[in-house]
């Protein structure tokens, strides 16, 4: 075959119809399988082959036109602040799953531009975000966008992170500290505005616990994530509840502040205040004394994302919520 394109940049399915001696409209026939097309075996025996040796693999764009619609997820990465372990294992486990759903996920790091500048310039069945508006929801809705979900939305995947997953967490945490003799709790968060709402979710979800097992209120303990500062606060929330014993902390981030706090205080754990954090970490298990921690299943977590966007996709009602988050508790030293 004649008509050879240079190896420094990526092969089209012009070189490929070059290569091949064909129109890019029968390129376009063979490599997409279209049906009700009538096209020779020998053709399509050297369309096949050209595309081998240019080692052409059509574009998400092109994929979606010969199609007649996308296969892509755009996922939007929240915050940095916001990427714990957990959220980076259930982002491999949904690279994973999507693909075996028939979908291909595309990554795209956070940033401040517009989320219509984002999704527009991918052309996506579906948009996983960490937080969209009301508003630029239903314009991708309107602009074609079959699934469009967040983790701290209205829509039914947001729900479900914010309600029965957080309370999981909740009910776990505060089941490890009453088990210990603890019935005055604390929670405590360290964080910026990007935290504010997950925050004031899972607090809401802990207070919802205690009320449910005759518990007073928990107190909210806001401490920076540096030990000076950590020691002026929670000596200040300690002296404003003195009957408080346990902490539920909201993270790693969290539960390491209260305890380079308490360090500065000449305090201990968990003889002055008992820990359990959110989320398991490597961090959690090398802390002094090492954190009991609550460890969630991300399987969980992914596959019900992967259940909602590939029914939106589809056009098939929403699938079964999980009946659990998954989560449990890793016992240390903490409490």
């Amino acid at each position: 075959m004649d008509g050879r394109v240079s190896t420094a940049r990526r092969a089209t399915s012009a070189d490929v119809a070059r290569l091949a001696g064909v129109s890019r409209t029968t390129v376009s026939f063979v490599l997409n399988d279209t049906p009700e097309q009538s096209i020779s075996a020998e053709t399509r025996r050297r369309v096949l082959a050209a595309a081998r040796e240019l080692a052409y693999a059509p574009s998400a764009e092109a994929r979606a036109l010969g199609r007649g619609h996308s296969t892509s997820v755009l996922l939007y990465l929240p915050p940095a602040g916001s990427l714990t372990e957990d959220i980076g294992d259930i982002i491999e486990r949904l690279s994973v799953l999507f693909d075996e759903a028939g979908l291909s996920m595309v990554i795209h790091a956070w940033t401040r531009r517009p989320a219509a500048q984002v999704w527009s310039s991918v052309t996506p069945a579906a948009v996983l975000a960490w937080d969209l508006e009301d508003d630029d929801a239903e314009r991708m809705r309107r602009n074609g966008v079959r699934g469009v979900v967040s983790w701290t939305g209205s829509d039914v995947m947001g729900r479900w992170i914010t309600g029965p997953r957080e309370q999981d967490i909740a009910g776990v945490q505060v089941q490890r500290l009453t088990s210990a003799g603890h019935t005055h709790l604390g929670y405590a968060v360290t964080g910026g505005d990007h935290m504010h709402g997950v925050s004031q979710w899972r607090f809401e979800m802990l207070r919802r616990e205690c009320t449910s097992r005759g518990l007073p209120a928990p107190r909210m303990l806001h401490l920076p994530a540096e030990p000076g500062g950590a020691a002026a606060a929670l000596s200040t929330w300690r002296a404003e509840n003195p009957a408080a014993s346990g902490v539920c902390a909201h993270d790693t981030t969290a539960a390491l502040a209260v305890l380079s706090g308490m360090r500065q205080l000449g305090w201990a754990a968990p003889r002055d205040l008992a820990i359990v954090g959110v989320n398991d970490s490597r961090a959690a298990a090398l802390a002094d004394p090492p954190l009991t921690m609550v460890a969630l299943d991300t399987d969980v977590t992914a596959r019900y994302i992967v259940a909602v966007i590939t029914a939106l996709v589809q056009g098939a009602p929403a699938p079964r919520l999980p009946a659990t988050a998954g989560a449990s508790i890793v016992d240390r030293d903490s409490v």
